[in-house]
């Protein structure tokens, strides 16, 4: 049996040098909690950009609330006008498309914006809705009973835990 290996700081700047790209002057980076706020605010610092990342929670519009209930990550919080503004929405794992789905949804509840790219660390497949990501890093194949998050350690440096189910 093969052991996944993924280098989430090699691949944190693949997604720098991603964002970078899409990036134009005036947008605005919002992460997904929780791995996606570490994502943007670490973008934030190493791209130099004045304004602090918005957090975005995926829990009020989530298909599947009455099995998973509220979750641990932080509440939604946008310091800007979302009406008419450019998005980089950041999320370290795309997967079904259901959490991109719900945090769409919740960022209208804000307002209507002009644009939202999304760019994620890795995108491992098996989507269940039409999401595709404007960037991802890495694609890798997982088996369903396989998860893949995003971890951070106290210095900041990120890596990856895979568990099996």
């Amino acid at each position: 049996m093969s052991t996944l290996v993924l280098d989430a700081e090699a691949l944190y700047l693949e997604l720098l040098a991603g964002v970078r790209a899409l990036y134009r002057p005036g947008m605005h980076l919002v992460g997904v909690t929780s791995g996606g706020v570490w994502l943007a605010e670490r973008l934030q610092r190493d791209m130099k950009l004045i304004e602090r990342p918005g957090v975005i929670s995926s829990s009020m519009h989530r298909d599947d609330f009455s099995r998973r209930g509220m979750t641990a990550g932080a509440q939604t919080q946008i310091a800007f006008d979302v009406n008419e503004a450019h998005i980089i929405l950041l999320d370290d794992v795309l997967y079904t498309g259901r959490t991109i789905r719900a945090v769409v949804n919740e960022l209208f509840d804000f307002g209507r914006p002009a644009s939202v790219k999304l760019a994620v660390l890795v995108d491992r497949g098996g989507r269940e809705l039409p999401i595709q990501a404007d960037y991802c890093a890495a694609r890798v194949a997982l088996s369903a009973s396989q998860s893949l998050a995003l971890a951070r350690s106290e210095s900041g440096a990120f890596s990856f835990n895979v568990e099996t189910r």
